[in-house]
């Protein structure tokens, strides 16, 4: 990922775009073919010659165009001809963002295979579900990679659509009104570089095109981090039902020798943060001065290298992080009878209004028992049978019967097959 946001990379991708104007332009019979044959054998130019040249001019298409004619000789005239700096700037910058997509999408691939694996692995392990952090009902620890796989699926819908909207270039000149160029030149060129025209451009591509992209990008580094707290929450010594991997040599602390932190996860809560803070940049940078201003360049030259280089480098720790993920499932089983089995209180409601009490009634006095069996450290049966009204109704067999905390299996593989996800 990152060598395609070097300086050598990004004037390579100016040199296709000039290359494939003049090779449009010889086809025209516009550039004598022999011309382009003498350009592409003599063009070079590396950063450095470039650099040098910027520093006097402050313009780095002219000392892109300065140091390949100082390389070319007289044929050098028919490079850019008709051609504004932003017509090779924009085309070349969608040439990076594809290849860039590219990469990000293989990695998504890569993760929902993981996901759906140990979504599989895991589809019977019981767990407690917590809802507010609190523990709530009980539900099987497969479902959170399930629901992980489902958010990357949309990522990927997501990002393959918004490549039909960032992957254009455009050749429309100065201010978009092909002044010394024309639309067929336009779309041929597009056509040899694999983009989309920009139906109407101004000196620039409009710019929420590339927004929409980074937004993509931090929504992905978003769930990224969704996963990350999930994980750092579950490490959590009262909890202790996941841990991210831990290197044989690893160290947790300078000071305590017992420590193993989720550092890998809170790395990842942190670079996320980053990634919806160029989102916002990239949103500042639709509003230009009439037909374009370069505010938005300066900005771009951070932004993008950066989103796309740390979201690469998230999702390489992410695959790590849960392809190593040391998941308890007997710790799992512990904390879901950790509360005495209270977890059970909504089917207990449930059972005294079929037997025909009201939903206030039977709220009000579950919600006691379960009060009085956490405070107690009583288990929920006993406190509920302590209730004579719901000691003649049930008897404890029942009720121990009604109280096992099982997830209800039969919902879970339906929701497994929505996702297509089988064994």
């Amino acid at each position: 990922m990152a060598g395609l946001w070097t300086e050598q990379a990004r004037y390579e991708c100016w040199w296709k775009v000039e290359l494939a104007a003049l090779s449009v332009r010889v086809d025209r019979g516009e550039v004598p073919a022999d011309a382009l044959a003498k350009i592409q054998a003599a063009a070079a130019f590396t950063p450095e010659e470039i650099n040098e040249v910027e520093a006097e001019v402050h313009h780095d298409i002219i000392a892109f165009l300065t140091v390949i004619a100082d390389h070319v000789g007289p044929e050098s005239r028919f490079i850019h001809m008709g051609l504004t700096s932003s017509d090779i700037v924009d085309t070349a910058f969608a040439l990076q963002i594809k290849e860039a997509a590219k990469l990000i999408l293989d990695n998504i691939f890569a993760l929902r295979m993981i996901l759906r694996r140990r979504a599989l692995e895991f589809k019977n392990t019981p767990s407690v579900g917590r809802t507010h952090g609190i523990h709530a009902e009980p539900t099987v620890f497969g479902l959170k990679f399930a629901q992980w796989e489902d958010e990357f699926a949309r990522h990927e819908t997501r990002l393959h659509e918004c490549m039909e909207r960032v992957l254009v270039g455009k050749l429309s000149g100065a201010v978009g009104n092909y002044g010394h160029t024309d639309p067929e030149m336009e779309e041929a060129v597009m056509e040899h570089l694999g983009l989309g025209v920009s139906a109407v451009s101004t000196q620039v591509v409009s710019r929420d095109r590339h927004a929409e992209f980074l937004n993509v990008l931090a929504l992905i580094g978003s769930t990224i981090e969704k996963i990350a707290v999930e994980i750092r929450h579950l490490q959590r010594t009262e909890v202790g039902e996941a841990y991210e991997p831990f290197g044989k040599k690893q160290k947790g602390s300078s000071a305590m020798p017992h420590k193993r932190n989720p550092i890998l996860c809170e790395r990842l809560s942190g670079m996320a943060r980053l990634i919806r803070g160029y989102a916002v940049t990239a949103q500042e940078n639709i509003a230009l001065w009439h037909e374009r201003d370069i505010s938005h360049s300066s900005a771009e030259r951070i932004i993008f290298p950066d989103a796309c280089i740390a979201l690469d480098y998230m999702m390489h720790i992410l695959i790590k992080v849960l392809d190593g993920l040391d998941v308890r499932p007997q710790r799992m089983k512990d904390n879901l009878y950790l509360t005495h089995g209270v977890l059970a209180s909504e089917k207990v409601l449930h059972a005294l209004i079929g037997k025909g009490w009201t939903r206030e009634a039977a709220y009000s006095t579950v919600q006691a028992c379960a009060k009085a069996a956490l405070a107690d450290s009583t288990p929920f049966v006993d406190v509920l049978l302590k209730d004579k009204n719901i000691a003649a109704l049930f008897t404890r067999e029942t009720l121990e019967a009604l109280v096992l905390l099982e997830p209800r299996y039969e919902f879970i593989d339906k929701i497994f097959k929505r996702l297509s996800i089988i064994e």
